[in-house]
């Protein structure tokens, strides 16, 4: 049996934080290729703090799933950032590749944590920022 054919744990507290981060989304991976064998899949927990939202990004090829694990976010896209869903602890959500994004924590008192899976890899790329006054409905801590 080869090295790669047993299962690799990333234990808590040894996961990896040297993964493409956006402002105020802080991005850490269990299982991608700079610490497992994994080579076409990243998936992590990236949290953002009462009140924050990340820098606009892009996930470039990236098809990216996401679950909201704890509290209430929401994703801005469109024109100016000028649409938006929400999600609470549950939901799952779809980012198509290249889709121009502003995640955010829609509470000014509790976390928002979410799990996310990424294929190939955990691509981030940021983009220019925009006025919090852009963003309907967001208002920081």
């Amino acid at each position: 049996m080869a090295k790669d054919d047993v299962p690799v744990v990333t234990r808590r507290g040894h996961e990896d934080t040297g993964t493409g981060q956006s402002g105020g989304a802080v991005r850490i991976s269990g299982v991608g290729p700079q610490h497992t064998p994994a080579t076409r899949i990243w998936y992590g927990k990236v949290s953002n703090e009462p009140g924050y939202r990340s820098l606009p990004h892009h996930h470039g090829e990236a098809e990216t799933g996401g679950y909201v694990l704890k509290g209430k976010g929401r994703i801005w896209f469109g024109p100016n950032y000028s649409e938006h869903v929400d999600l609470a602890e549950g939901d799952f959500v779809f980012v198509p590749p290249f889709m121009p994004h502003v995640e955010g924590n829609m509470s000014t008192t509790e976390e928002l944590v979410w799990l996310t899976c990424r294929t190939p890899d955990n691509i981030v790329v940021n983009l220019d920022d925009v006025d919090d006054h852009a963003l309907e409905g967001y208002r920081r801590a």
